[in-house]
């Protein structure tokens, strides 16, 4: 039977994921950066207060995904990072001294779950990620745009239990409003693609601060908009909307092919 999972959202994209008795962080941010780099909401957590984990989750390189420093400064410096490939100078500037970086399709067990990595798209290099045990897949998008990619997902891997997906569609306005990441829409149209029991959006408080925001970069900061879109487009799957320190635990429905 698929086991449950348990989502907690930090701030940002930065969850933690309970999966068995293994304790997965994703894209770690404790610190604000400013100018750019505002969460827009409270973080649940500081990195000194998570529980113990068995690895971590970075999609790429940018300071709102891979605050590894924070890690390594609260003594978790020998935690296992599992990232694109383009984060290892970060991970080693930071002090953490256990680095994997499989290829996109490819897998590592870490624990009792295997971790696959996944194409994605951003302004950077990016990796997007599938954890699985006994049955249960959850999918983790950073901050990747919707690529067509990403279909070939539930064939690859298995039925989705959980999505979590980034949703506020960032345009850079100098770059001619160049989209960098999936919007409500964008997000919707691949959840009905997933067919996941749930879907948790993130990526979506983020703020550039006031001048940065009318200058630099455009976003949907309302995650009701996604939510409409997967009603109208994904209804069979269940939308939770999470304020950072909630957790919900998903039951998934014995849909699996495969078990890793």
């Amino acid at each position: 039977m698929p086991v449950p999972v348990e989502i907690t959202r930090i701030a940002h994209s930065c969850l933690l994921i309970a999966l068995g008795d293994d304790v997965f962080l994703t894209d770690p941010w404790f610190v604000d950066r400013p100018p750019i780099y505002r969460a827009g909401e409270p973080r649940a957590l500081a990195a000194a207060e998570l529980p113990p984990l068995t690895a971590v989750l970075v999609s790429h390189a940018h300071g709102d995904h891979c605050d590894l420093a924070s890690l390594a400064a609260s003594g978790r410096s020998s935690t296992t990072v599992v990232a694109d490939p383009t984060v290892s100078s970060a991970a080693a500037a930071a002090g953490m001294t256990s680095f994997r970086s499989p290829d996109w399709w490819e897998s590592v067990m870490i624990g009792g779950t295997r971790i696959t990595a996944v194409p994605g798209r951003h302004g950077v290099p990016e990796t997007t990620f599938v954890l699985s045990r006994a049955g249960t897949h959850v999918y983790f998008a950073g901050d990747s745009l919707y690529i067509p990619e990403l279909d070939a997902i539930p064939q690859r891997i298995g039925p989705i239990s959980v999505a979590l997906l980034p949703t506020n569609g960032l345009r850079i306005r100098p770059l001619l409003d160049r989209k960098v990441v999936m919007d409500a829409e964008d997000a919707a149209r691949l959840t009905a693609v997933l067919d996941p029991d749930v879907v948790v959006p993130h990526h979506y408080a983020f703020t550039s601060g006031r001048v940065a925001d009318r200058l630099l970069t455009r976003k949907d900061r309302d995650p009701e908009n996604y939510r409409r879109a997967a009603t109208r487009l994904a209804p069979r799957t269940d939308v939770r909307i999470l304020e950072p320190g909630v957790t919900t635990r998903v039951t998934p429905a014995d849909r699996r092919i495969d078990s890793p």
